[in-house]
């Protein structure tokens, strides 16, 4: 294992949730970190959100890294090349990325497919999946000029859980399985080059977005479980975030390439824990305890 200093990182799509813990836990390892994203703090996305990209770079000062925010909508070529052009001349390599674009919590309808808004469903699709394979076009150039460099597709769900389930809509199920084919994909891809490439899901997580949901903060989570009960198995964004950098540290993560894999699974792999000293296993929790009907318990699972 390794510290990350010196090393440059892309999160693309780090304004919240998990992009922002991840991009928080690189910073912590001391790596560079440019953060993407389309809400600044004077322009915000279609999302309407109160999270910037300004706030994630401080946040990565804070902990000791140096975080670069860097506005970019990436379903806009352009935009993406520019960005990959200005970290080229400002650091000449790019040793990580991330690519976390998601963007579409409000378009999720758990509907069948001819009930579904195409409008809201092919705008999903575009957020989810084009803007990754845009973002990974003219990023990995730079990323495979040296060996060792992880490309982590952030997704939900595992590719065996997400197999055997049906995942909310037609259009949310394919979005969160073609990230993990992407992943597959470019592990073939970038295997000459000594680079690596896997796919990471987050357990239930705490985000800005979920918190809001269920009216508690992070410091009163404990409280959500009383409207949802297997909401015990939760996570904070962090946890995902030290789930990549400890990938990010190791010397010998291809032996991991077009993987995919939980962040609880890379708990137990590492030995890492959450900001409250618990290691949950959400996607193991979600077999054994929540769909099979058992009552919430997550002893043995966190």
């Amino acid at each position: 294992m390794k510290s990350l200093k010196g090393q440059i990182a892309l999160v693309a799509g780090g304004t919240r949730g998990a992009g922002r813990g991840i991009a928080m836990e690189l910073g912590a390892e001391g790596a560079t970190v440019y953060i993407t994203g389309r809400t600044t703090q004077n322009e915000p996305s279609e999302y309407g959100r109160p999270e910037t990209i300004e706030e994630t770079a401080e946040l990565v000062n804070d902990l000791g890294g140096v975080g670069i925010a860097v506005q970019v909508d990436h379903l806009v070529p352009k935009q993406v090349q520019s960005l990959v052009e200005r970290i080229e001349n400002e650091h000449g390599r790019l040793d990580i990325l991330v690519n976390d674009i998601w963007g579409s919590e409000y378009f999720i309808e758990d509907t069948p497919v001819w009930k579904h808004s195409l409008e809201k469903g092919l705008r999903m699709l575009d957020l989810a999946i084009n803007t990754h394979i845009i973002t990974s076009h003219y990023a990995l150039p730079l990323l495979i000029k040296n060996k060792g460099g992880l490309v982590v597709e952030m997704t939900d769900g595992t590719e065996e859980y997400n197999n055997n389930n049906y995942r909310v809509s037609l259009f949310y199920d394919l979005a969160k399985s073609s990230v993990i084919c992407m992943a597959k994909a470019l592990a073939h891809e970038l295997s000459p080059y000594e680079c690596t490439a896997i796919s990471v899901t987050p357990g239930w997580m705490r985000s800005e977005i979920m918190l809001e949901e269920f009216g508690v903060t992070e410091e009163n989570w404990m409280d959500a479980t009383k409207l949802e009960p297997h909401f015990v198995i939760s996570e904070t964004p962090r946890f995902t975030g030290r789930a990549v950098t400890s990938i990010a540290k190791d010397l010998n993560k291809n032996r991991l390439n077009g993987q995919s894999l939980s962040s609880g699974k890379l708990a137990k792999m590492y030995n890492f824990f959450d900001v409250d000293g618990s290691q949950p296993d959400c996607w193991r929790y979600l077999v054994d305890v929540q769909d099979t009907g058992k009552p919430a318990n997550a002893e043995g699972y966190r």
